[in-house]
Formats: structure tokens, sequence, C-alpha cells
């Protein structure tokens, strides 16, 4: 973050000094109390299981400078308006006064301000259905070499996190990469005014939200609001395989630069193969071509790996530097296709941060790929937001575990994976899927857990592997 004195903190966010002299230094923007310290400005979020206006005595003691709030309070900071409250943002329900509205809008102009204070700077912006958080880990990867760069940890990619991974760059950052994501019709389009990206990638679009946007093609314009924003300089990096994307290209004012399987995608994969569910191809583009070989698990993998290729190339690294980058590079965001070996010779994929009907039939494959001639677990949990479109999801990802030969599924939580899935294991919660997995967990036995966060499948994972009890 550009070193900035409250003063200025309170004329960028329209807010008033209370208790300060202005003078004081903020030097980083957190809203966890536990990274608080001196020169922070600690946001005090309403939160559904904690609020972060009781954390305020501990950021204090630890030193940070001051609050950016809505209300006011006896402490020294900047107080912002109210905002307007919206259901569909992650505060939900957790902010009925508006007062953390108030406090990511004002988040938005500092990110705003501070980015526009770093013309050397060169962003990169990743939406889609599935893939955004591989595929950033592998553009950082990818890009580090060329000097200091800013990335997201996991997927902040919403209205608090994107702004927050912005105000980490400083004069020394040469890219930022950032993850766009979107709940509603606008949502990416209002993002991209805080920070407008000069690469888009739009890797897929799928059914992840579908009860908001009410079908693909709503849920497509949603995605397509990033390349709309890119200036005449920038870059659409956009799947050829997936008709809905690259279908955005009218909708750019940007160079389009296309990626995918294709034979007309500008950067490609030829000759694929799959080992151990580990994709081999020659990524082949207009300069050259190059063997790559991954390390991450999944086929799915490999359109991620040449959206990667595909910015990786815009910014000048050569095709056997990007190659060998990708071959080397491994999951740096938890339980995204973590595997992990049991001494008795089980094989856990803990694949528990999201689930929508396209990821996890991703996942489906892949342990199809992991598991040939294993038994085949998959622990699956409940999809939600997709309305009117929930039984047909269940019934389609049911088909595929079935078609996949898959040998046990354990359906965790209310689902409808059983009236596809002949003999679905039907467990409550957590708890009972890992009592379930220790009695019946064979060695050479590979398993799959796959759910949305909000599920917490991760601890199934946490479960089996030390054998401890999940909770």
């Amino acid at each position: 973050m550009i070193e900035m004195r409250l003063a200025d903190v309170a004329a960028v966010t329209g807010g008033r000094l209370h208790r300060a002299s202005g003078d004081e230094r903020v030097t980083a923007v957190e809203f966890d109390s536990r990274s608080a310290g001196p020169g922070t400005l600690f946001l005090t979020l309403p939160g559904a299981r904690v609020d972060g206006h009781d954390f305020v005595p501990a950021v204090l003691a630890a030193g940070a400078t001051g609050v950016l709030t809505a209300r006011e309070l006896d402490v020294p900071g900047v107080v912002v308006p109210l905002g307007q409250r919206s259901a569909d943002t992650y505060l939900g329900a957790a902010d009925p006064d508006g007062s953390g509205a108030g406090v990511l809008a004002a988040l938005a102009a500092l990110a705003r301000h501070q980015v526009a204070n770093l013309p050397g700077l060169r962003k990169v912006g990743i939406t889609g259905s599935a893939g955004k958080t591989s595929t950033k880990d592998l553009v950082a990867a990818l890009l580090a070499p060329l000097g200091p760069l800013v990335a997201p940890p996991g997927s902040f990619n919403t209205e608090l996190g994107m702004p927050w991974t912005a105000l980490r760059a400083d004069e020394s950052t040469r890219t930022l990469v950032l993850e766009y994501s979107a709940r509603r019709a606008g949502h990416i389009a209002g993002m991209t005014r805080v920070v407008a990206p000069d690469v888009a990638v739009v890797l897929n679009v799928g059914s992840a939200h579908l009860d908001e946007f009410g079908s693909v093609e709503g849920i497509a314009q949603a995605k397509g609001e990033l390349v709309e924003a890119l200036s005449p300089d920038g870059v659409a990096v956009l799947n050829a395989d997936d008709p809905n994307v690259i279908g955005m290209a009218p909708r750019t004012a940007g160079r389009v630069v296309s990626f995918g399987r294709s034979p007309d995608a500008d950067v490609r994969a030829e000759d694929v193969q799959l080992e151990a569910a580990r994709a081999r191809f020659t990524l082949t583009t207009a300069t050259g071509s190059a063997p790559v070989a991954l390390q991450l698990v999944g086929e799915h993998q490999i359109a991620n790996a040449l959206a990667a290729a595909a910015v990786a190339l815009e910014f000048g690294i050569g095709v056997a530097a990007v190659a060998e980058a990708l071959s080397i590079a491994t999951p740096t965001s938890k339980w995204r296709m973590e595997v992990t070996e049991r001494p008795d010779g089980v094989t856990v994929v803990n694949d528990a941060y999201n689930a929508n009907p396209d990821s996890m039939r991703a996942g489906l494959r892949a342990l199809e790929a992991l598991g040939a001639g294993r038994r085949t677990w998959a622990v699956l949990g409940p999809m939600g937001e997709l309305g009117a479109a929930i039984d047909a999801a269940y019934a389609d990802v049911a088909t595929t575990a079935r078609e996949t030969g898959v040998a046990e599924l354990v359906a965790v939580g209310p689902s409808g994976y059983a009236a596809t899935f002949a003999g679905t294991h039907e467990v409550a919660d957590v708890d009972a899927a890992v009592t379930l997995l220790r009695d019946a967990l064979r060695p050479g036995d590979v398993v799959l857990i796959k759910g949305g966060r909000v599920a917490g499948l991760e601890r199934i994972a946490a479960g089996i592997l030390a054998g401890e009890d999940a909770r």
C-alpha cells in the first residue's frame, strides 16, 4: 500500500476524521484483527458469526492507527457514511443498518485511488464459473519472475477481497492479478470501476449462481462485463472451446487472444495425454511450441494452464519458459485438488472449496483418471444457487459419477444424488461422513471430497487423514 495520512483517507472516502489529528500514518488496511499492527487501518465489518466492531480494542492494542467505520466509535479513525445495504453482497443479512456497505464503499474508493496512483502497474483480471483461483495461481507463478507481484491468497474475489488485494500493491509492484466474481448482473462491472484490468481472462460459463441469473446466457452476459471494461490497448483472453466465452469477442474494445484445444485457438494444447490424472500436451502458439507436463490433477487444468500461458505470452515471456514454468507449478491455494497419500495406500483428494455442476463433473473425471484400477469414492456436498435447475443438476452429477465408475457415493447433507445413483450413502453431516469412511476405506481406495465452502467438507479430509475426530 502507498502510505497515506489519515486525513487523506478521509478525503478519498468521503468520510470525516474522528478523535484523530489527520497526520496519523496508514500503511495497511486489514479486516482480520489478527493481521493488525502498527500503521493498520482496521475495517469494522459486521459478519454472520463475528462482528468486526468487537475487535477494535484488540487492534488498537496491537498498534493500529485507527478504524474505518460507519458507526461512530470512541476511538481514532475515519467515519464514513452508511451505504446502501444489499442482500446479494457477501455480508447479506449481517449488515442490517448499512454500516458494512458503507465501509465496503470506502474500501473501494481507497483501492481505486491507490491503483490510479500506480501508473506503471499492469493489471490482470480473471473471471469464470470455475477455475478462477487455480488460474490466478498459475498466472502469478508465470509472471513472478518479471518483478514484484501481488495476487490474492485463496479466492479473494468479492467486493471485500478484490479491493483489499489491490491495496497490497505499492510503488514497487509491477503486476496485480485479481479475481472477479459475480452474484448478479452489474457486479463485475462495478468492480472494474474500482480496478479495470489491462488483460481480462474469461475461463468458462457454467451454471453456478443459476438461480440469480436465470439462464446460462445471463451468466455469460455478467461474466462478459470484465472484457467490456478493457480499453483499446487491453487484451481479452477468451476460451475458444466455450461458445459463450469466445462469443464475447464483439463486446470488447481490446485485442482478442483465444486459448483452448480448438485448432483455431491462438494458444492451444495439442497431443494431449493423461497420466495418473495429470495432463501432458504440446503448448502451441504462433511463435513456437514446447512440451508441458502438468503437476496439477485433472484434465480441466489444461484450460487453466492455457489461459495462464496466454497471459504470460502477452507479458513477453517465451514459449519455452512458459512451458517450463507450467510443468513445475504446484497447487498453492488450499482445498483445490489436494492429493495426499495415507500410509496405508488410501489416496485422499481434497477439493472441498467450491461446488457447482461443472466443477463437480470435472472433479469426478479427475477421480476416474486418478483411480484407474482402484476402488473410488465420491464424497459430495450439497449444491446451491441453482434455482429450478437444482434437481436436474443433482441428477446430472450423479449420472457422471456412475459413468466415471465411482464405486461408492457419499452424500453429505441434503441433496438429490440418491435419486440417480443407486446405493448412495446418505449421511447427515461431516462427523457422520468421517465415521463411515473410517470404517469402510480399504488400502488402495481413492477418495474425492468435493463440496461448497459453506459445507466445511475439508474437515472430512482432515478427519480421515489424521485419524482424529473431524470436529
